[in-house]
């Protein structure tokens, strides 16, 4: 089965508001300045996974990978002055800023999100920032995935890119024999398989139910949900994603259902 759970679970990043010394006066100052909504830059998948990430804003008219959806501060019981820069509670916090704006923003609901291309990664403070205060997050749209090898390019802005019926290349397909082991591409490119309903596994407040309870009641509402979905053929073919105990804990309660297609 294919691990898929948002990039953002387990992405970190950058730093903002002033400007600090650099150290031995030899290098630019650090700048504490938070960044902006609307802001594009042109990132890599390598920047997508640090902690942080000082890549300058460029022009959203101009070819991009990742805009800036949302920037916040952590609140004080959060991140005090003397709070640890790798501390989980910073990412909790993000998570549940985060998770629901990306879906407003792009126009889709958690299982279209969940088939979508792209996905959101956050950045904090830089640690020299972070040490001058800045308490910071920012949170990008970014085209890719975590086991994308490059970034697509954007449009001026991925808001509402999933409103109606979105188009093929911001859906997720693969091309392959079978849904494990084959690399996530968007549905414009040919393909074998599509990725064509979730399932709610549990409740926000409910235990990990185990692996192969998990397996068992995704295989199950799968080989339903698909056939409804093709409209009852004869013989189809089905696939499914399911997640394990840290995706359940950082906040994951669905499964991915995938129909053969034969395109």
């Amino acid at each position: 089965m294919l691990s898929r759970v948002p990039l953002l679970l387990a992405l970190l990043v950058l730093g903002g508001c002033a400007a600090l010394p650099a150290l031995g006066g030899s290098e630019e100052p650090v700048s504490t300045r938070p960044p902006e909504v609307g802001q594009c830059r042109l990132l890599e998948p390598d920047d997508v996974l640090a902690a942080s990430n000082a890549s300058p804003p460029v022009d959203c008219a101009r070819k991009h990978t990742a805009e800036t959806f949302a920037v916040g501060e952590f609140p004080d019981d959060v991140s005090s002055a003397e709070g640890d820069i790798d501390d989980p509670a910073l990412g909790a916090h993000v998570f549940d800023a985060c998770e629901k704006q990306f879906r407003r923003f792009l126009g889709g609901d958690e299982s279209l999100v969940m088939r979508s291309t792209v996905t959101w990664a956050w950045f904090r403070p830089s640690q020299e920032a972070w040490d001058g205060g800045a308490r910071w997050w920012r949170c990008d749209v970014v085209g890719g995935g975590e086991e994308s090898t490059s970034l697509v390019t954007l449009p001026r802005t991925a808001e509402g890119i999933l409103l109606g019926d979105p188009e093929d290349k911001w859906l997720v397909c693969v091309d392959g024999p079978t849904v494990a082991d084959s690399v996530k591409i968007p549905c414009s490119e040919k393909h074998t398989w599509r990725a064509v309903t979730t399932i709610v596994l549990g409740e926000n407040d409910e235990d990990y139910p185990g692996d192969r309870v998990v397996a068992a009641r995704t295989r199950d509402y799968c080989s339903d949900s698909v056939g409804a979905w093709m409209n009852y053929p004869v013989d189809y073919d089905f696939g499914y994603t399911w997640f394990h105990e840290a995706e359940w804990k950082a906040g994951n309660r669905r499964s991915i259902c995938w129909a053969k297609t034969g395109e």
